[in-house]
């Protein structure tokens, strides 16, 4: 069998024998598109250069890109596990042109790949183009010998490609292979074209217009080439077969299912091991990349994906969690290729292994309601849209999988019921993902970074840097000039000050130039990933572009940054020591007056754990050890022990920032890839305390603390605080916790005595009932009696009067509480319940509950507890 690691490096190395440059894949979530849910093609990484709002150091790539689609417009998550071809997660083999070679070359690539290094034989072959496209059909002929007939001419969209309503498009060519007429199905453009039989393997893309509005189309310039080949497509084709699911990488999660499940991997459960197979690939590499299960955006698609496949599970009988233990076999499969598979194997288990646990309980439940309801339905009858719906509101069920559970009964879900019942949450979520509306008007920074280059950043070493402000934006465009007033976004073309990145806050500070001109910034964002930008107001003279100015970062202020950030690193290092290695960084905020650390942990943390942290973050602090930064390679920085973020996209060269001693076969203390500003040594710290821990998500938890002066103050004020309670409980600071422990004794056994005494006088005396209309009536005012207390009390009176009717109200904290209580031989004449209704209203409630004999109600208006007892005096009297 030719592995699909075999064909996925003989490709990368047949396009970089031929001068590409082989570009690793991007993360699943982009970068660079905020109306896209997850990376589901090649090209996706490289958008910014089709367009030309970025130039490349290179003008060829080649890229193995691991996608996903599963959500929003291209979603596969239904048909997977029934279909042959079907999979929400897959690799997009690449070959890409930036203006370099157009079609010629693209087909000639195609050709000799496919038809001498992967050894498929031309008369298997297939390939079709835009109907309009007389040179790609030209080409075909010439450079593959193909005949008219299986040079297919297709008219519709199918075959013309394009970015978006406007912008770079072109004609396609795809390359079919034919199966055999052991498989149904015909040529691309017949009528049995959805049919098995021709297998689409690889498409072109020829990027040579640029759509303007309606009715316009002009040539590109420069020409590119955008193709994708599916792994999983021509995986088993190379090794005889037609099922992307008997290919090795998926056969091995397959029977890795089948062994750990005890069932068949091509029995009854054959579809389960297959979703399975699928759904493992799509939620680890969601998790190694940095999603995590949620309730909304990409961490619900994920939610869906691995509940979809635990489902499956449940089927196959498993009572214990499934899907975590099948991950080492996806990391030795694919871990070669996607390292970071390896390094995030831990949280990848723990989450798959929680998620799994939580919804074995969910769905014991939600599977109770939906036997209940089908069982109500008659053949072929539909489930109502309502029902589905609580389902998903109910027990988290979302729409897929009540379909896919019903899938198995031939039934179907009435969708438009269930869309109508959840529409408030649909466009919630739609106008979530339809984007920010920032991705227009990046369109600036585009620009101004493609004129000017990337912003110098100086301020690692200093805080004063002499600059030229290259270009002013003013209300989203550019200008010459900005006068005193304007807030006003500044690019210098070096700077000292930082850019929020990292979880830092951006710098603030002044620009001063000629002129009298102060401009005060208070922000510093970065734009396009090295375009920095400063964002204020001129609060004195004229701001100009090309004018010469000094540039001042406020030095409290990123001190007190930069030691916030440096204890995130000894935190990070310590929370790991501590809690394990599965603990990674999810998100933080270096402020100048406290930190915020998210890290994935999916329990709470204990008093005991934190309190070690902030001990050991404390001890580390207290060494004084050195803060170094050194520029290494990603590979190198990884190898000596550095803790890089999933999902993060590094360059050639990274800063690896080490604090602290090491142990071990660790040179330090903490090593992390990190861009920010950092203290020179631990010892300038201070101080750091934990002010509070919490959860932000599921898996995830939120450290918030604080450092230096800021712990200080803390500290000052929680003493503070202590010697006010100290005075006034007339005692030293040590002693006050036996004091307030000795009051907290005093008021329980004062709060029995007073509950004792209330019982007696409320009990006590005869002399205190009175008749109503020839029943004996206890109608009592107890005041501040904790309403708990009142249906012990009345039952004790009606006890000790025999025949007759308690009525008890109080009014403590304001409010009325009410009780009654009727003699077993009076309730025929009079119901509890009936009595502290009538009450109920004199006192502004509305009605009570209870039994005939014993009941209970209340009201907002405690004052008029007497009218409470008259209303029922008047009752009784009717």
């Amino acid at each position: 069998m030719t592995s699909s690691n075999d064909i996925r490096a003989g490709f990368l190395d047949y396009f970089a024998r031929n001068g590409h440059t082989v570009v690793p894949s991007s993360p699943l979530v982009p970068r660079n598109d905020p109306t896209l849910l997850f990376t589901n093609a090649g090209m996706v990484q490289f958008k910014n250069a089709f367009t030309g709002q970025e130039h490349l150091p290179y003008a060829r790539a080649a890229t193995a890109q691991k996608c996903v689609r599963a959500g929003g417009k291209h979603n596969d998550l239904d048909n997977v596990g029934y279909t042959a071809r079907h999979c929400t997660f897959f690799e997009m083999l690449g070959n890409f042109s930036f203006g370099d070679y157009f079609k010629e070359q693209a087909i000639a690539y195609a050709w000799e790949l496919v038809t001498k290094d992967f050894g498929l034989s031309p008369d298997r072959l297939t390939v079709t183009v835009f109907s309009e496209d007389d040179d790609a059909a030209s080409l075909w002929r010439r450079i593959a010998g193909l005949p008219e007939e299986r040079i297919i001419r297709i008219p519709t969209s199918d075959n013309f490609w394009r970015m978006g309503d406007t912008g770079p498009c072109g004609p396609c060519s795809e390359i079919f292979f034919d199966h055999g007429p052991k498989l149904a199905g015909g040529p691309p453009g017949s009528p049995e074209q959805d049919g098995d039989r021709f297998m689409e393997i690889w498409n072109l893309v020829f990027m040579q217009f640029e759509e303007g509005p309606p009715g316009v189309r002009k040539p590109l310039p420069r020409p590119s080439i955008d193709t994708g080949m599916g792994l999983e497509r021509i995986a088993p084709i190379l090794n005889g077969k037609y099922d992307a699911y008997d290919t090795d990488t998926l056969r091995a999660l397959i029977l890795a299912s089948a062994e750990a499940s005890g069932e068949a991997p091509d029995g009854p459960h054959r579809v389960s091991h297959r979703v399975i197979a699928d759904h493992l690939r799509s939620s680890a590499f969601l998790i190694a990349d940095g999603v995590l299960p949620s309730n909304e955006g990409r961490g619900y698609v994920l939610r869906r994906i691995m509940r979809r496949a635990m489902r499956h599970a449940h089927m196959m009988g498993m009572r214990e969690p499934l899907m975590d233990r099948l991950v080492p076999t996806l990391t030795r499969e694919m871990g070669g290729a996607y390292p970071e598979l390896f390094r995030a194997e831990t949280l990848i288990r723990e989450t798959l292994r929680l998620e799994e646990t939580r919804f074995k309980a969910m769905l014991e439940r939600g599977l109770h309601l939906l036997v209940d309801e089908v069982e109500k339905l008659g053949e072929g009858q539909v489930l109502p849209g309502a029902v589905a719906f609580r389902l998903y509101d109910t027990y988290g069920f979302p729409l897929d999988l009540t379909q896919d559970a019903l899938r198995e009964q031939g039934r179907a879900v009435d969708v438009a019921g269930f869309q109508a019942a959840m529409a408030e949450q649909r466009t919630r979520a739609r106008a979530a993902w339809a984007g920010s509306g920032e991705a227009a008007t990046e369109n600036v920074w585009f620009d101004l970074r493609e004129r000017l280059g990337a912003t110098e950043f100086l301020g690692y070493t200093t805080e004063t840097a002499e600059a030229e402000i290259l270009a002013l934006v003013v209300q989203g465009a550019p200008v010459q000039a900005a006068a005193a007033g304007s807030d006003v976004a500044v690019i210098l073309n070096q700077t000292p000050f930082y850019a929020e990145s990292g979880g830092q806050v951006g710098d603030a500070g002044r620009i001063t130039g000629p002129d009298g001109l102060a401009i005060a910034i208070t922000d510093t964002q970065k734009k396009l990933g090295d375009l920095v930008v400063h964002l204020g107001r001129v609060e004195a003279g004229t701001a100009r572009a090309d004018t010469p100015v000094r540039a001042q970062v406020e030095h409290v202020r990123r001190t007190r940054i930069r030691a916030h950030h440096s204890a995130t690193h000894l935190l990070h290092e310590a929370l790991r020591r501590r809690l394990g290695l599965h603990v990674t960084q999810k998100g933080s905020l270096n402020a100048p007056d406290r930190l915020r650390f998210d890290v994935s942990q999916p329990r709470p943390m204990t008093a005991e754990d934190l309190a070690w942290v902030e001990r050991e973050v404390n001890a580390r602090i207290r060494e004084n050890g050195p803060v170094t930064t050194r520029l290494m390679t990603p590979d190198a920085a990884v190898a000596e022990g550095a803790m890089a973020l999933f999902g993060e996209k590094y360059g050639d060269e990274v800063r690896v920032v080490s604090m602290g001693a090491g142990g071990g076969n660790k040179p330090a203390y903490s090593i992390e890839l990190c861009g920010g500003t950092h203290v020179n040594r631990t010892g300038d710290i201070g101080l750091f305390r934990i002010v509070g821990e919490g959860a932000v998500s599921a898996g995830v938890r939120r450290i918030e603390a604080v450092t230096g002066e800021a712990a200080l103050a803390l500290i000052d004020e929680t003493a503070r605080r202590l010697d006010e309670v100290a005075q006034a409980l007339k005692t030293g600071p040590a002693e006050v916790p036996a004091r307030v422990a000795a009051l907290l004794e005093d008021r329980r056994r004062l709060e029995r005595q007073i509950a004792e005494l209330q019982r007696k006088l409320a009990t006590g005396s005869e002399a205190s009932l009175e008749e109503v209309n020839g029943v004996k009536l206890a109608a009592r005012n107890l005041g501040e009696v904790p309403p708990r207390e009142l249906k012990g009390l009345a039952d004790a009176i009606r006890k000790q009067i025999g025949s007759g009717v308690v009525a008890l109200v109080s009014n403590a904290e304001g409010k009325a509480s009410i009780v009654v209580g009727v003699s077993p031989d009076l309730t025929g004449r009079f119901s509890a319940v009936d009595l502290a209704r009538a009450a109920s209203n004199a006192v502004g409630g509305r009605g009570g509950g209870g039994r005939p004999d014993m009941a209970q109600a209340g009201g907002p208006d405690g004052a008029r507890a007497e009218a409470a007892l008259a209303a029922i005096r008047t009752a009784l009297a009717a």
